[in-house]
C-alpha cells in the first residue's frame, strides 16, 4: 500500500513538473495537451474510483501550486474526473481496448467545460469560444495522442498484483 502512494506521488509529480514546464508551452493550433488529465484517467483506470479521487486532488493540488492559478479549482476538477473515471473502470471499461481512448475523449470535454463553469463562478474572465471551440478539439487530439504511450507506462507502474494487467507486464504477453 506504501509502494503504491508513493509510486502515485512520483508519477503525479513528475506529469505536473512536465506539463508545467514543456507540455503548457506547446500550443498547436491555439490548443495544449494535458498529460495531467490523461495520467490521472489511465490510473484511475486501472486502479479504481478511490484511487483516482485521492490522486486527482494530489495532481489537481500540485498543478495549481505549479501553475500559480487559483488554489483549488484544478483539485476540485481532477477529484472529481479521477472518481468517476475509475468507477467507469470498476464497472464496466477496465479490460476493455477502447476504455482508455474513450475515457480520455469524454473527460477532455467535461474537463473543459467544468474548468469554464468553475472559472466563471470564482470571477475570472473567461472566454467559452476560445475554450471550448478553439481550443478544445485540438486538445481533444492532443490527449488522445498522449493515450496510449501514458497508459502503457501507467499500466506498468499501477497494474495490480495478481491482475490481467499485472499477468501480462510479467510475462510479456501484451
Amino acid at each position: 500500500m506504501l509502494a503504491d502512494v508513493l509510486r502515485a506521488g512520483v508519477v503525479f509529480f513528475v506529469a505536473v513538473v512536465l506539463q508545467a514546464a514543456i507540455v503548457s508551452a506547446v500550443e498547436p493550433a491555439g490548443g495544449t495537451a494535458d498529460l495531467v488529465l490523461v495520467t490521472l484517467t489511465a490510473a484511475a483506470l486501472l486502479r479504481g474510483a478511490v484511487f483516482g479521487a485521492l490522486a486527482g486532488f494530489y495532481a489537481g493540488f500540485l498543478l495549481d501550486a505549479a501553475s500559480l492559478e487559483t488554489l483549488g479549482l484544478s483539485s476540485l476538477l481532477l477529484t472529481i474526473a479521477g472518481y468517476w473515471i475509475g468507477r467507469y473502470g470498476e464497472t464496466t471499461g477496465r479490460d476493455r481496448a477502447h476504455a482508455p481512448v474513450l475515457a480520455i475523449g469524454v473527460v477532455t470535454v467535461l474537463y473543459a467545460l467544468g474548468g469554464l463553469a468553475m472559472h466563471y463562478l470564482v470571477g475570472d474572465p473567461v472566454s467559452a469560444r476560445s475554450g471550448l471551440v478553439d481550443a478544445l478539439p485540438v486538445e481533444i487530439l492532443l490527449n488522445l495522442v498522449l493515450t496510449i504511450p501514458v497508459y502503457a507506462l501507467c499500466r506498468r507502474v499501477f497494474a495490480r498484483p495478481g491482475s490481467r494487467a499485472a499477468i501480462e507486464v510479467e510475462f510479456g504477453t501484451q
